[in-house]
């Protein structure tokens, strides 16, 4: 087994090539095209990609890819996870708040994430067992603080949101909105809401905030009851709240409890 120290500098190291390299893309413009599924891509988007690619590969020539842009490589119970630039939107319309995801799957479950926004000069990271961080980019130990999610455990007045109005309709009327936010899971993970609910996206988007939702004491659970990033989002929260809101939700029992 390799060292999961080993395996977030290696993270570390791909992620920061890979921000200066978007940040550059960012700062001097580019253009945007349309996939076949009618989401927005630019040169970026792939050379990021091809970047991430490269440095995990020379590393760890064994391990697996997934990537949003250019697909599956390879077989292995490691599989490194990309989304060279989450928020594609953003990006290409000069608004900061886009990231780059880098996760490492194991036998299925996420063990490492690092998700960093270079525009906004902020990185978010952790491994399994070992808790949820937030610091500057680029990183400065000095200016790292560990996350954790509210405590709250009413849901009268509870602090919840969720991806689009029909999902947030389905929410508890007795609840609070927040203010519109573009980075709601790291508001999550800060304790500064209490859950969000987004039913959408994929593998790539999901597998980081999994993993750092949880080991900053939050838990997920997929639509079908599982803890899979694979199965089009599902709710993230606090801890107190989850159970509850998984009822209001209709949402299946979970079949496993979250992993320590």
């Amino acid at each position: 087994m390799r060292d999961a120290g080993d395996d977030l500098e290696l993270a570390f190291e791909a992620s920061d090539q890979a921000a200066e390299l978007a940040l550059a893309h960012f700062t001097s413009g580019v253009s945007v095209t349309e996939k076949a599924d009618g989401s927005p891509v630019t040169e970026a988007d792939r050379a990021v990609e091809r970047l991430l690619r490269e440095a995990l590969s020379e590393a760890r020539p064994d391990d697996a890819l997934l990537g949003e842009e250019l697909g599956a490589l390879g077989e292995s119970d490691r599989v490194w996870i990309l989304d060279p630039i989450d928020g594609t939107g953003f990006f290409a319309g000069g608004d900061p708040n886009w990231r780059i995801h880098v996760a490492l799957e194991v036998d299925g479950d996420t063990e490492l994430a690092v998700v960093t926004s270079p525009a906004l000069r902020r990185c978010w990271w952790a491994t399994r067992g070992g808790g949820s961080f937030e610091c500057s980019w680029p990183r400065q130990d000095d200016q790292t603080r560990r996350l954790e999610v509210s405590t709250t455990s009413a849901l009268e007045g509870a602090l919840l949101d969720a991806l689009d109005d029909e999902s947030r309709a389905r929410l508890p009327h007795t609840a609070t909105r927040p203010a519109t936010s573009p980075l709601p899971l790291v508001e999550l993970v800060r304790g500064e809401i209490d859950a969000f609910l987004v039913e959408r996206f994929h593998k790539w988007d999901h597998a980081p905030w999994v993993l750092l939702v949880e080991e900053a004491g939050g838990r997920f659970t997929d639509r079908a009851g599982g803890r899979s990033s694979d199965q089009g989002g599902g709710l993230y929260s606090n801890a107190s709240l989850h159970s509850r809101l998984l009822a209001t939700l209709n949402y299946p029992v979970p079949r496993t409890s979250r992993r320590p």
